[in-house]
């Protein structure tokens, strides 16, 4: 297998001003190009594309499914870190009163997939996902 790719992604926002405190301030991703209407950030190596667009009801969350006992988010995106990554990035949202839609937890303990898991929302409702496997290998266990 090859390594990993960077990945792309474009996203909606209601205010490029709170996307760029958000995605650059609080979770800390450098800026990269920008014009009136969209900003790109480095996630973690992965282009992010924050696109400023008008909706009518300004919510880009759709729906939820179950999981593991709780309702995530769908669609929703992230990535998978490290844990010691996985466990500063969680700090460093408490500490700046980031309101988590699923608290920082451990899915599936002692089962294959085992992993430890948080959802929140951006500013313009767009939800986030970040995981740390202990074991990288069961990122697609069954």
């Amino acid at each position: 297998m090859t390594a990993l790719a960077p990945f792309h992604i474009a996203f909606p926002v209601r205010d490029l001003d709170a996307a760029r405190h958000f995605y650059g301030t609080v979770l800390g991703c450098p800026e990269g190009r920008s014009s009136a209407d969209w900003i790109d950030f480095n996630l973690y190596g992965h282009q992010i594309v924050a696109h400023r667009v008008a909706t009518p009801d300004g919510d880009a969350v759709a729906g939820h499914n179950p999981v593991d006992g709780h309702d995530v988010p769908v669609p929703h995106f992230g990535v998978v870190l490290p844990p010691s990554e996985w466990n500063a990035l969680a700090e460093r949202l408490q500490d700046r009163g980031v309101s988590f839609v699923i608290e920082p937890h451990t899915r599936f303990p002692g089962r294959p997939g085992e992993q430890s898991t948080m959802f929140f929302l951006d500013p313009s409702g767009n939800a986030l996902e970040f995981k740390a496997f202990a074991d990288p290998g069961q990122l697609f266990a069954t």
